[in-house]
């Protein structure tokens, strides 16, 4: 069955021409100056090589609307007799479309009046309201112009479009549906609205008149081949809008069609004496009626769709493209007879490869109301075949949005046509219930509940009340989630799949009855791998049921619950409580000999009603827990285990709790029990200098557990100060402790100078008990420090976390010193002035020692990240992170020398992958504290690095080492981290130099020789700051060095290369702090590959303009990675131009500022404006790039947007942390800056 597009594709020999004319006729606007003229017969050519026939190709000619001959044409021979526009009660004083457009613009009166008072107008001169309604339509595109009269009986529409472009106001480019403000909020609903009433109200009337709709739809049609973008963008709206209200009209015609034609059947089959030969006489001329209508309707429709859809459906502006795509969907769904075919089909499906994300979104959108309706899936298997592969492909968009919009696409089709998505569609989509996202992880769990869990555990519905499902089906659905979860092997975290089911299947995942059934039973099939996992979904879904948020690394974008959601949070916390209190201490004493097991088991207890233990009279199941707690952390000896038992122990010792004194009596019984193991050990460890294995691990076990108590729960009053402190002096003394046992036993003694520190700071203290504090603390840094000498090779090649004994000391030292520092009296805490502590010059050395020695050394390279030697990378480098932020912290704190933070800033270029996010903020930091003294820091760090270099390796030949250039990168940074404030940072730069050359001539050559000094290759370093220098003092340096030459002989005509380097960087060619140097595009560029590349590459990854840190924890996969990291705007010869058509550059684009300063680094990379090798051609490339200005550096930002897909780095949300994950809120809990200087 033929549509009526292409029934009248043959007969509509009514189309006007004035269309394809007006594009050629239209003088070109500097407004869009990337539009692509598809306004030719080529736009249909294109289409028929794809896997769609087209239906329409039998006439390829670009088809205007105008109407049969029976109409007279508007712009050649007006209607004989047609009135002016001032008649008929019309004043002379007002215009009749700013009456109309204002309004639709003020969207107050009714639109039904307000056509109606149109019609009437137009009932009573027909060219005059005509015109009105012209002059409204031009008026709603900005265009300050009118059509008069004149114009309208002497012009065509083309003339007419090209005098209202002439006066286009060109002086902004917002236009009614673009513009700002809340007076056009609503004005392209209003104008929907207008445009759907007015069809509205003429379909049993002036729709069939021929006049006004066909001339209408020419000129919409001319305005949206027009290059204004205003008019084409206005005019493509008001024709799809029109074009979706003739789909109505056309649908209500075929549906009185065929009531017509059962009604005409009925009355012919009735027998002869009953049929009535006038009634079958008046159904004929009716279905004569309908069959013209209905042949109006198609010849406007496919007027419309020919002459605007297919030119504008790959428009360069994205709102044009949304429009259209979003209108053909809507009359697939109302008319699918004649619309949903694959002609139309193909459409959707080529601009799913949109590059615009407003535009894919309404494809998915309008392909959800196609296969949300069985009744037309049937009429889609040919398009999903061909286009199945791309909707899969986007689940991986760059756009959430879009992303979780093709989820529910898929989720409709594996509803609604069984066997499409096959194994491997679906394989692609289940890794993202991992994603970032929650909603796009969200609908991944929808996916996966429809495809895995709903066949087999269906819950169904009585009425409106959902019916409890059978314990079997329960216990099949918790069966296929750990399936799911343990066979899948995508992530080590149950708590994020939880999450992603929660909103499908949340009932499921709060039947903890089924769950702990299934953990409780004897006979239960479940491996260990399988209990640990059902556990941790227990535990979560736990916590999602009592919190309400998700877990740790998931973005929501939610601010917080509605009182129904926290009505509902409630409730489920208290089933969730009433039901596993009395089950907790039997889960508790089957797992008690997994660590792995338990650890999650007492986190339980967070998620609970507390209260519920007294209300409840559930006392006993108290006294059981607690008992089992007292098992558990006797028999452990894990941090995580001990630290959940703590944190459990701490939550029942509330006072506001009617059974505290039964937690704090068992409190009191465990450290009793511990406290007496203490003395004991201890005992023999000081009478025998012999242990063997098993008393060295129970003494270490038992300080480890009363380490984890002390952290959450004050024992002061067991006061295990003392002994302890006898333990690590004899550590101190013999060496004999083993390393095992003095990590805790510091903890603890740190542990109760920071319990009696709260003690005294809660209530006025008395001299004596300072005293005593600051002896303590005293006492502690010392035992520290002789920690930190400690060169036992097996306590220094310690790999976990915080096991090394020297490591810990450092830590715990690094903190305590922080305490003390003057910032305790800070907030009216002056009686604490006594406490203030300021280290030694001996322990400001030792300190700085140990991070040079464990902290900046070189690591193995990484592999993959899932081998367990990698893991222990990771960890090592998490470590060696902490203490060097513990160090920084210090110095910022003026705790420590600042002069000391030379020492870190010297290894900034070398480690900057490990470390450069810490040592980029300690540096800023620094900056803000003292701008003079940071930069002496600066250059003290270079002259300690070149110092270092020439005693290895000598004078000769020392600018060409490897080293020397790594010195020259790390001064590069150094001068750009002054940042563009070239006045504020003038004298600081000055002094920087003229240190700089003291350093260089500081030593001279033995009398009478003519070699250069060794120190003078230190000029070299200087030169990567002249940049930032005024011209004048470049002048004054220049004066102020051959002054200090005199000093020194040469052998005339043979200057020293170093000082010849440093004059050419400041003579005035190389002044760029000045001057904007051209730049030139980079659209893609070659990677360059080799070794005699690598120096350039070292550059280039110091200069690039968002350096991505190490700091940053890995995006988790399937998340947005699209935009590419972006280049140095160096190296002309590497430069690659892309092939990309105009819509790629039609947005955005900008030419080069004048005041954009360059980011070369180096005098090499500058070019005189003679020498410029762009040619005459640069200012068209320019125009082509999309420039922003950074904060401080104002760098150049190239975004190549082409990719549309995610990468496959981005899942993940907490399996493991980056390398540098740890160190964001290491400095005093501020978020450091990721840019590079």
């Amino acid at each position: 069955m033929s549509s009526p597009l292409q029934r009248a594709a043959g007969g509509a020999k009514r189309a006007l021409s004035a269309s394809s004319s007006s594009s050629a006729s239209l003088p070109f606007d500097d407004r869009d100056s990337n539009h692509t003229s598809e306004g030719n017969s080529d736009s249909l050519l294109a289409d028929e090589g794809s896997d769609f026939e087209d239906s329409l190709n039998r006439s390829v000619k670009k088809r205007a609307a105008k109407r049969p001959p029976k109409t007279t044409p508007v712009a050649k021979h007006p209607k004989k007799g047609s009135r002016v526009v001032h008649g008929h009660n019309r004043k002379q004083s007002e215009t009749p479309a700013n009456d109309l457009f204002s309004a639709v613009k003020a969207a107050k009166s009714d639109m039904q009046s307000l056509v109606d008072e149109w019609l009437d107008s137009y009932k009573q001169d027909h060219d005059a309201g005509f015109l009105e309604l012209v002059n409204f339509f031009i008026r709603s595109c900005g265009c300050k112009g009118t059509v008069t009269p004149e114009m309208f009986k002497k012009m065509s529409n083309s003339e007419i479009i090209q005098h209202l472009t002439e006066q286009f106001n060109e002086d902004s480019g917002d236009y009614p549906l673009t513009a700002p403000g809340p007076s056009w909020k609503k004005f392209q609903g209003s104008f929907c609205e207008f445009v759907r009433t007015l069809v509205c109200q003429c379909q049993y009337s002036l729709l069939y008149d021929g006049f006004p709709m066909d001339n209408l739809i020419s000129l919409l049609t001319g305005l949206s081949d027009s290059q204004v973008r205003a008019f084409r963008h206005t005019s493509t709206l008001a024709a799809m809008k029109l074009m979706t209200c003739l789909v109505r009209v056309a649908l209500q015609l075929s549906l009185h069609q065929d009531n017509n034609q059962r009604q005409y059947e009925a009355e012919r089959n009735k027998g002869p004496g009953q049929r009535a030969p006038e009634r079958l006489e008046s159904l004929l001329e009716k279905r004569k009626e309908l069959q013209e209508h209905q042949e109006e309707i198609e010849g406007m429709m496919n007027a419309l769709f020919r002459g605007v859809f297919v030119h504008r459906y790959r428009d360069v502006l994205p709102e044009i493209r949304a429009i259209c795509i979003e209108e053909i969907g809507c009359w697939m769904q109302s008319y699918s007879t004649s619309f949903l075919t694959d002609s139309y089909l193909k459409y959707i499906g080529w601009t799913l490869h949109d590059k615009h994300r407003e535009v894919r979104l309404k494809c998915l959108k309008a392909l959800k109301g196609l296969y949300g309706n069985r009744d037309l899936t049937a009429r889609l298997e040919l398009f999903t075949s061909r286009f199945k592969d791309r909707m899969v492909s986007m689940v991986m968009d760059k756009e959430y949005d879009v992303a979780v919009e093709a989820v529910r696409l898929l989720i409709l089709i594996l509803k609604n046509m069984e066997g499409v998505l096959t194994d491997a569609d679906c394989e692609s989509i289940y890794p993202v219930v991992y994603a970032s996202n929650r909603g796009l992880a969200s609908a991944a769990g929808e996916f996966l509940y429809w495809k895995l869990f709903y066949p087999e555990c269906e819950i169904r519905t009585i009425g409106r009340r959902e019916r409890r499902q059978s314990p079997g089906a329960q216990r099949t659905f918790f069966q296929l989630l750990l399936s799911f979860f343990v066979e899948s092997e995508l992530h080590d975290h149950a708590a994020y799949l939880v999450d992603s089911l929660w909103d499908c299947a949340g009932a499921q995942l709060k039947d903890w009855e089924s769950l702990t059934s299934l953990l409780l039973e004897k006979d239960q099939n479940l491996g260990d791998v399988q209990e640990s996992t059902l556990i941790e979904i227990l535990v979560s879904s736990a916590r999602q049921a009592s919190e309400g948020h998700p877990p740790v690394g998931r973005v929501t974008g939610r601010k917080g619950l509605t009182s129904k959601e926290r009505k509902t949070q409630a409730d489920d916390r208290v089933k969730l409580t009433e039901h596993l209190i009395p089950l907790l201490p039997q889960l508790l004493a089957k797992f008690s000999a997994d660590a792995e097991k338990v650890t999650p088991l007492l986190r339980l207890l967070s998620s609970f009603d507390l209260h519920i233990y007294c209300t409840g009279r559930l006392e006993k199941h108290l006294e059981l827990f607690l008992q089992q707690l007292q098992e558990v952390v006797v028999k452990h000896a894990e941090p995580a285990v001990l630290e959940a038992g703590a944190h459990a122990l701490y939550l029942l010792c509330n006072p506001e709790f009617t059974f505290f004194s039964r937690a704090d009596f068992a409190r009191s019984q465990l450290v009793d029990l511990l406290t007496d193991r203490f003395q004991q050990e201890l005992e023999e460890l000081l009478q025998s200098s012999f242990l063997d294995e098993d008393e060295v691990y129970n003494l270490a076990a038992t300080l480890k557990r009363l380490s984890a108590f002390y952290n959450a729960h004050d024992l002061t009053r067991w006061e295990l100060y003392e002994p302890c402190c006898q333990l690590l002096q004899k550590a101190v003394d013999t060496g004999e402790v083993p390393h095992q046992v003095i990590q805790p036993a510091l903890t603890l003694v740190y542990f109760s100078i920071l319990w009696t520190l709260t003690h005294i700071s809660k209530s006025d203290a008395s001299q004596k008990q300072l005293s005593s504090l600051r002896d303590r603390m005293v006492a502690f840094c010392e035992l520290c420090q002789s920690c930190l000498s400690d060169v036992d090779t097996e306590i220094q090649e310690q790999v976990s976390t915080d096991s090394s004994g020297s490591n810990k000391a450092f830590v715990l030292l690094s903190d305590l010193l922080l305490i003390f520092s003057p910032q305790m009296i800070v907030g009216g805490r002056d009686f604490l002035r006594p406490l203030v502590f300021f280290p030694e010059a001996t322990l400001q050395s030792e300190l700085a020692s140990f991070l040079m020695d464990h902290v900046f050394i070189q690591l193995g390279d990484l592999g993959s990240g899932d081998s367990q030697e990698d893991h222990l990378q990771i960890e090592r480098l998490h470590q060696r992170r902490r203490l060097l932020a513990g160090f920084c912290k210090l110095l910022l704190y003026g705790v420590l020398e600042m002069d000391a933070a030379s020492d870190v800033f010297k290894h900034y270029n070398k480690f900057y992958n490990d470390y450069g996010d810490i040592i980029k903020e300690t540096l800023t930091r620094a900056r803000q504290i003292d701008r003079s003294h940071c930069s002496r820091i600066l250059l003290l760090s270079l002259k300690q690095l070149y110092t270092e270099l020439l005693q290895d390796h000598g004078p000769q030949g020392l600018n060409e080492l490897p080293a020397f250039i790594e010195m020259r990168d790390l001064a590069r940074r150094f001068a750009l981290s002054f940042g563009p404030q070239q006045l504020q940072n003038r004298d600081l730069v000055v002094m920087l130099h003229k240190e700089g050359i003291k350093f260089s001539l500081s030593e001279l050559p033995p009398a009478g020789s003519s070699d250069q000094p060794p120190n003078l290759a230190f000029l070299e370093l200087l030169s990567e700051f002249s940049p930032r220098l005024f011209h004048q003092d470049k002048q004054l340096l220049l004066s102020y060095l051959e002054k200090c030459l005199q000093q020194v002989s040469q052998v005339p005509g043979r200057p020293w290369g170093p000082v010849t380097t440093y004059c050419h960087s400041l003579s005035p060619v190389e002044n760029t702090a000045e001057t904007s140097p051209q730049v030139l595009p980079s659209s893609k560029r070659r990677r360059v590959e080799g070794p005699a590349k690598h120096n350039r590459e070292d550059v280039s990854s110091s200069q690039e303009e968002s350096l991505k840190l190490n700091s940053i924890p890995p995006t988790p996969t399937l998340t947005s990675t699209a935009v590419k990291s972006r280049q140095p705007l160096w190296g002309l010869e590497e430069m690659e131009e892309e092939d990309g058509s105009e819509l790629d550059f039609a947005q955005g684009s900008q030419p080069l500022a004048g005041t954009q300063r360059s980011r070369f680094l180096g005098p090499q990379y500058f070019q005189t404006p003679g020498n410029n090798p762009s040619g005459p051609g640069l200012g068209n490339q320019l125009m082509r790039l999309s420039l922003m200005e950074e904060d401080e550096e104002e760098e150049l930002e190239i975004q190549d947007e082409s990719s549309e897909e995610r990468q496959d780095t981005d899942m993940q949300a907490s399996s493991y942390s980056s390398p540098s994950e740890r160190g964001l809120d290491l400095l005093d809990s501020t978020e450091l800056d990721v840019e590079d200087f």
